[in-house]
């Protein structure tokens, strides 16, 4: 595996995007970096992150074995290896907010921006950006944000941290390679954060609606069951998880 160390960089999406494009790379290429200037999470949102404290890296992988309609399958098997690798640490309540947050006692611990390119009408290569808070402890006004350190009291190292969570995602990718799609999805439905218990949701409109949380669909819509034991299904800027 080909890990590439920068100190600071705008972005380890952007900067394995023009690598890409420059030269040949080897799969599961790893690129990270002591800082981030423009991080990015999902949405346009940014990646707020104190340098040298976290875990700001980006993998490429080639994928041409999965068809499009297949791309969250990616978001999945990352999310999953996350959440292996976290539960080494011993977390609590260690779950998926959909589409790819990964939370430790009910805060954001790590995101996740997978941007995928296409080469006519099929998937080709993928570009898996992970933002995991470990050492940092003091996250501003993001009240809702916590850290390895935070939650365990100790510093962890870094590089060790990188390599577990790199060897994780290639097995989990692995999976996706072999065929073994329905089982990624299932494991990811079963770490879904409130699964099956009764939530409220909002559209944009201010709309509110009460419902539970079933799964996702093969794209990567979420499957809400509201009234009259109706199932329907919700894109990222179509509806927000309030509690």
């Amino acid at each position: 595996m080909n890990i590439i160390k920068l100190d600071a960089i705008d972005s380890t999406n952007s900067y394995l995007r023009n690598l890409k494009t420059q030269e040949s790379l080897e799969n599961y290429t790893v690129v990270v970096a002591k800082k981030q200037s423009q991080g990015r999470g999902q949405m346009g949102t940014q990646w707020q992150s104190e340098a040298s404290k976290n875990l700001t890296a980006s993998i490429y992988a080639k994928v041409s074995y999965l068809e499009i309609h297949q791309a969250f399958y990616i978001s999945m098997a990352t999310s999953l290896a996350l959440l292996k690798v976290l539960r080494e640490f011993h977390l609590r309540q260690l779950y998926v907010k959909w589409p790819n947050d990964i939370l430790a006692d009910n805060l954001k611990i790590a995101g996740i921006l997978i941007e995928n390119s296409i080469k006519n009408t099929l998937m080709e290569t993928t570009i898996i950006g992970i933002g995991l808070n470990v050492n940092q402890t003091q996250f501003g006004d993001l009240s809702q944000a916590t850290s390895l350190k935070s939650i365990t009291g100790v510093d962890h190292d870094l590089d060790q941290l990188l390599k577990r969570l790199a060897e994780q995602v290639v097995v989990e990718m692995k999976r996706l390679e072999t065929g073994k799609l329905e089982n990624v999805k299932k494991d990811y439905e079963a770490a879904l954060f409130r699964k099956d218990k009764p939530s409220t949701f909002q559209t944009p409109d201010g709309h509110r609606f009460s419902g539970f949380i079933k799964g996702v669909s093969d794209v990567g819509l979420l499957q809400i069951r509201v009234e009259d034991n109706i199932l329907k299904t919700f894109d990222l800027k179509d509806v927000k998880l309030l509690f």
